[in-house]
Order: structure tokens, then C-alpha cells, then sequence
């Protein structure tokens, strides 16, 4: 196999660049630019499809599909409403929890690309009932301060109703070894898959590096690319929780920060989301062990992923997911370990020089009679 050294420093900016960029769900378009510069020097074909998904094609064998997917979209706000006296209303674009939204700092992106500030506001408590201060606000009573004095100030800076608004959030280190900042999911899942696809030099498979859009909303991306790729094997890259937290007991936090990537078992309510294909988590684990690559097995109680989508395309496609273990998902302050996401890279790398003809052949349907 070839080499396996990633530049951190280069690797850390690259996630900055990432993140950088406003991207909600449906509204991906300045990430999809940046996903097609990093990847156009490495792909033997490339190109978007009528969904918006980047697909970047590096051959292989020639015979066999492998498909290597991360999402592109991040959660956020839609513009719903706009006050007489300028405060926006807004509904969420995915899974935002109100306790994140409180007080932050926003990005407001209008339809012709212009990008203001704002605030989320609610009642200060020196003004609120002793009740109100005790409870989690409801979406319908947050709003956003843009600084404007009245609706028609608010439409001449160019905001409507369906701009997008996410959190205003640089990507920072904490200490030497971590990372935060927002968008983690799927960003730094992205830069992992598309640091991969750089790095991957041979393979016995054709790879597909597909960056979906609208997974936060529906894996609605890998739907139609899994079914326009067909693939024979196929890997999602996404973040999963880490809750290595004080009080939370040491058999909840499913991943722990520092302690490598996670090689999925299973998730969603009651493991509705994936249940791994068993060949493909012993791939993952073979490939960890002879690369000396530290993992974590992770079983998730809620959320799913990409994975979900792509393995009921058609007849089946068999899926597996390495996921980086992040804190605080779904905020604008999520932590990872930029260990974990290096050697995230190595794993999917050497699990894709590591496919033969005879594995691919093995997991496919077999006829018995």
C-alpha cells in the first residue's frame, strides 16, 4: 500500500475552508464549488447531478463500484417571516435543538449571495417570569436581530422570506490535539472522505466519491446517487456522538474523543437507522489492525446516516460507516480530535486499496439452487 502521512496543518485547513462556507441543507451551492476545486486534480471524471450531488470518479478495476459518501449540508434556520418593526422569524432546516439557538450570533445568506449578521433573540431575564427563565424556548418565540429598524430595512439589505441563516462560527483549535467550530457534521466527515480520495493510489475498484446534499433533511442525496452509481460496496463518512462528559455514565457515551474512529455497528431508535453488513465491519477491523490504526466500535441509540439510504438501493448494497467521534453535535461549539480524523483518512484509504475482486465477489447475492 502507499503512503498513509497526512499534514496536519494542512488537514486542519482544510476543515477551516470547509466549514467556512454557508451550506445548509438545499442550499449547498458554495460548498459544492469548493468540493469540485479539491477534488478536480485527483478525479478521472466529474460531475453534478440534477439533485446537486458532487460525484468525482476515480477508476480502479473497472468491474466493481465502491461508492465513499459524505454530505455536504449543515443544519440551519429558513427566514419565515419578517416583522414590521425587522425581526426575522425563523423555522429550522434539519434536526436544531432551541437550546443551541439561544443568544448566538448568526449568518443570514440571501438569494443573490449577499451574507449579513445577526443574533438570535429572546426576552433578557431581568424581563421574564421566574417559570420562563426555567424552560427551553419554543422556536416561535426566538427571532433574529439584523440590526434593522423596520421591514423595509430588512428588504433593502436584500433578506426574504427563504434566505438561510447558520451559525456564525469560526473553526478554533482547543489545546493542541482539538477542534471546534460548526458544521463538524458533515464537514469534517467531508474532508475526511475527500482527503481519502486524494490519497487512495490504487484500487481493484472504480471509486466514487460522492459529496450528497439534504442528508440532515430526509439522506435524500444518497438516495438518488446510490441508485444512479449502483455500487457493489459503499462506505459513509459522518460525525456520531461522543459524550464523554462529566455525568454522563461511562456506558452512555458511545464514542469517546482521542480514542480513533468509530467503526459503526448499528444506530437509529431500536437500530432502525443501519445494522452494518458483518463482512464489512470485519473489513474495517482487519484493515485497522494491520495499519496500527487505534478504533472504536459504536453502537448509536438515535440518528442514522447516508449509510441508511445506500443500503436499500435496489437489491441491496452492503454499507458500512466510520464515523469521528464528535461532542456537542448539532451546536455551534462541536469538539473533535484531529487524531481521530487523521486517522480516520488512513482507515478509509487502506479499506479501499484493500478490496480485491474475490471480497467484492463474496458479499454479493448468491444463488443457491
Amino acid at each position: 500500500m502507499g503512503g498513509y502521512n497526512v499534514d496536519r496543518n494542512e488537514f486542519v485547513e482544510l476543515v477551516k475552508r470547509l466549514c467556512g462556507v454557508v451550506g445548509p441543507s438545499g442550499r449547498e451551492h458554495d460548498v459544492r464549488g469548493l468540493v469540485i476545486d479539491l477534488v478536480r486534480d485527483y478525479a478521472d471524471g466529474l460531475w453534478v447531478d440534477s439533485l446537486g450531488n458532487v460525484i468525482a470518479l476515480k477508476r480502479g478495476g473497472g468491474v466493481y463500484r465502491f461508492l465513499l459518501a459524505a454530505h455536504m449540508d449543515e443544519i440551519g434556520l429558513f427566514v419565515s417571516f419578517i416583522e414590521d418593526s425587522g425581526f426575522l422569524r425563523v423555522q429550522p432546516i434539519g434536526g436544531v435543538g432551541e437550546r443551541a439557538l439561544v443568544f448566538q450570533r448568526v449568518l443570514v445568506k440571501t438569494r443573490d449571495g449577499r451574507v449579513y449578521r445577526g443574533v438570535i433573540g429572546l426576552k433578557p431575564p431581568h424581563a421574564a417570569k421566574p417559570e420562563e427563565l426555567r424552560q427551553v424556548p419554543e422556536i416561535k418565540d426566538l427571532f433574529v436581530d439584523v440590526g434593522a429598524r423596520s421591514r423595509d430595512e430588512v428588504k433593502a439589505m436584500g433578506i426574504d422570506v427563504g434566505d438561510v441563516i447558520v451559525f456564525d462560527r469560526d473553526v478554533a483549535l482547543l489545546g493542541s490535539d482539538r477542534i471546534t467550530g460548526r458544521g463538524f457534521d458533515d464537514r469534517l466527515g467531508l474532508a475526511v472522505a475527500i482527503k481519502a480520495f486524494q490519497m487512495i493510489e490504487r484500487s481493484e475498484a472504480d471509486i466514487y466519491l460522492v459529496a450528497t446534499v439534504q442528508e440532515e433533511v430526509g439522506l435524500k442525496g444518497a438516495r438518488t446517487t446510490s441508485f444512479s452509481i449502483d455500487p457493489h460496496i459503499a462506505l459513509a463518512i459522518d460525525t456520531t456522538v461522543a459524550n464523554d462528559l462529566p455525568g454522563t455514565p461511562q456506558s452512555e457515551w458511545v464514542t469517546a474523543l482521542g480514542k480513533g474512529p468509530a467503526i459503526k455497528i448499528a444506530d437509529g431508535r431500536g437500530s432502525s437507522g443501519i445494522i452494518v453488513h458483518k463482512e464489512i465491519v470485519d473489513k474495517l477491523i482487519e484493515v485497522a489492525n494491520k495499519l496500527g490504526i487505534p478504533y472504536q466500535l459504536e453502537v448509536l441509540p438515535g440518528g442514522t446516516t447516508d449509510a441508511s439510504a445506500i443500503q436499500l438501493n435496489r437489491e441491496g448494497v452492503p454499507t458500512g460507516v466510520v464515523s469521528i467521534p464528535t461532542r456537542y453535535l448539532h451546536s455551534p461549539v462541536e469538539v473533535a480530535d484531529i487524531n481521530d480524523a487523521i486517522n480516520a483518512i488512513k482507515l478509509v484509504k487502506g479499506f479501499a486499496e484493500a478490496l480485491t475482486p474475490e471480497y467484492i465477489e463474496g458479499l454479493k447475492k448468491r444463488k443457491i439452487k
